[in-house]
Formats: structure tokens, sequence, C-alpha cells
């Protein structure tokens, strides 16, 4: 068993490295071992090309030692044909005689089956090593699909006494409250979520552009809320560089669910004041980053208030607290 939780991290560390390549499709590394030696490793690379157990079956010089390995894989190995054939039916042809899964794939034309199939073929499969930190890895897909709805980010920086910016009108600048690097920190999340959404008053008062300047990588599909028809079409949001939804209601479930139908599987919400209160409220987030500066207001528009919340990670980075928060279920 230590040895199966020793190759299981080494997947989960293969898996991290398709971070921006591999989504929508989930993370996924692969280990095959023979004899206690690791004879071929691989990864998900990108979505549409060979998955990672296809990778590392093909880094393996000598094939024929297959049929004495096992094969460690972070996610259950794909039944169905997508883009790519079926990884199952590989490992099958390949007589590879054990196969150790981290966690099943809850993707309806997976979900199970593709154990099934190595077990009806007289494959040995273990499943569930490492359970919580392979569906920790692939937590955006993994909700995707069980709850059907994107994984929810909150994102907002304040003052150390808990005010996100100063009563302003249009047109006013705004309170700065990242360095270079934090802000450089915030455009990686932001090319790692397929949507980011602002509300109406963020929009009339900013003006964003909601795009990954600062970082190489995709820009999220822009999302807010326009009720009341009062956008006006000199707003970024509506320069049809980017893809953009605006919606005219208000129902955070509604729109989740829109999103979910899009195939949009990460959404960071990154303001303003009310837009994330409602999420809180609502239960309907995940994760927070927020990002306390060096210095008060002592007046303003105050942070939201944080309710059934795990703090999970902290750092520091240029006198500024960046805290990591996970909703508690």
């Amino acid at each position: 068993m230590e040895f199966d939780l020793k190759y299981m991290r080494r997947c989960i560390q293969l898996a991290r490295c398709g971070e921006m390549g591999a989504p929508p499709n989930p993370m996924v590394g692969a280990v095959i071992v023979c004899g206690g030696k690791i004879i071929g490793e691989g990864y998900h690379r990108r979505c549409g090309e060979p998955h990672a157990e296809v990778n590392a079956i093909r880094s393996v010089r000598d094939e024929t030692m297959l049929k004495a390995s096992t094969i460690y894989v972070s996610l259950e190995p794909c039944s169905h044909y997508g883009k790519t054939p079926p990884c199952a039916n590989l490992i099958i042809e390949k007589h590879i005689p054990r196969v150790v899964i981290g966690c099943k794939d809850p993707f309806a034309k997976v979900n199970g089956q593709g154990i099934r199939k190595l077990r009806e073929a007289g494959i040995e499969v273990v499943v569930g090593v490492l359970e919580k930190e392979c569906l920790e890895l692939n937590r955006r897909f993994i909700t995707f699909h069980r709850q059907h709805r994107p994984w929810v980010t909150l994102k907002w920086a304040q003052s150390e006494d808990g005010f996100i910016d100063a009563e302003r009108q249009p047109g006013e600048k705004p309170i700065s409250f990242s360095s270079l690097f934090t802000q450089t920190l915030v455009h990686k999340m932001r090319a790692m979520c397929q949507a980011i959404m602002v509300g109406t008053r963020t929009v009339l008062l900013d003006n964003p552009t909601l795009t990954t300047r600062l970082w190489k990588g995709p820009n999220p599909l822009r999302v807010t809320i326009d009720r009341n028809g009062v956008l006006p079409e000199s707003v970024h949001l509506k320069d049809g560089t980017v893809p953009t939804v605006i919606y005219n209601n208000g129902n955070l479930n509604q729109i989740l669910h829109n999103l979910y139908k899009r195939g949009v599987q990460s959404l960071m919400v990154e303001g303003g004041a009310l837009l994330l209160q409602q999420f809180i409220d609502a239960g309907l987030w995940d994760e927070a980053r927020i990002e306390v500066a060096p210095f008060t207001l002592r007046s303003g528009v105050c942070a939201p208030k944080m309710g059934n919340a795990v703090l999970v990670e902290e750092a520091i980075y240029d006198e500024r607290k960046i805290l990591n928060y996970r909703r508690e279920m």
C-alpha cells in the first residue's frame, strides 16, 4: 500500500503540469511501474490531445514489460470514444495486469464504466488511493459534473480595516490595493478560470476589461448583470473583443445553471461588494481569495462578510496578505 501511495503522489504531481492546457478536460497523471521501478510516465497535456495513460504507455521503451506492470492513474481511465479512443481499451490491449486509480470520473460517459470494463477483462483494479487529493486536484471538473454548476471563486482586495473601496462616483479613480506582482497573480487566476463576473456598479464605476493582460493565457468569458438596461454601449464589456454574456436577471442559481449549459466549469467573481455578498449569502461559492493591503481607510464600501468559511492558506507578497478560504460544507 505504501508503494501505491508513493506512485499516486507522483501521478498528482505530473497531472498539475497540465494545469493550463488540459481544461476543460480534467488534469490527469499516469505512472507505469515494473519491478519496483518507474518505466513510463505521462500526463494530459492539452484538451483534444492524448490522455495521460496513452502518453505514459508511449514513453515505455520496452513494451513487453507492460505485461508485468502496474499503471497508476489519478482519475478513472475513460471508456468511451471522444476526441481520443478509450484509455481503458488501450490498457486491456497492452495486457497491463494491474491498475491503481485515484478516484472515479463523474463524467456521465465514464462514471465507473472504465473500472467495470477493466475488471471484466480480468485486470486487478484498485480504486481510491489518495482519493481526497485526486478529487481536490480536479475540484472544478468534479463540481461541474456533480452539481451542474461552475466552481465559484470569490475574489476581492481590501484595507486592513475591512473596506474594499471609497465612496465614489463614475470616473473617479479607484483605490489601488494591489502591487504589480499581486495584480499579476490575479491575472494568472483569470487565465485559469473560464469565466469572470462583476456587477453592474463595478462596470459603471471602473469600466473593466476583465482580460489577462499581465499573464499569458486565454481571456475568460466576461459576465455581468444588467437588470435595468443601464450599461451604455461604450463600456469595454460591449466592445466585442472578448466573448461576453450580459444577464438581465439577478437570479444566481439560474445564471450558474446557464453557465453550466455553456460548458463553463469555473467562474471567478471579482465584485462588487453587493454581488459578492449575494453569492456568500446564497451559499453559491466554493473558495475565496482575499488580498489585504497594508493600510487603513477608516470609511468607504465595506468588504463582504464571510460565513461558514475555513482558512486554508495564507501568504504574504509585497507586504500584502493573501488569504484563501474554502466554504465549510
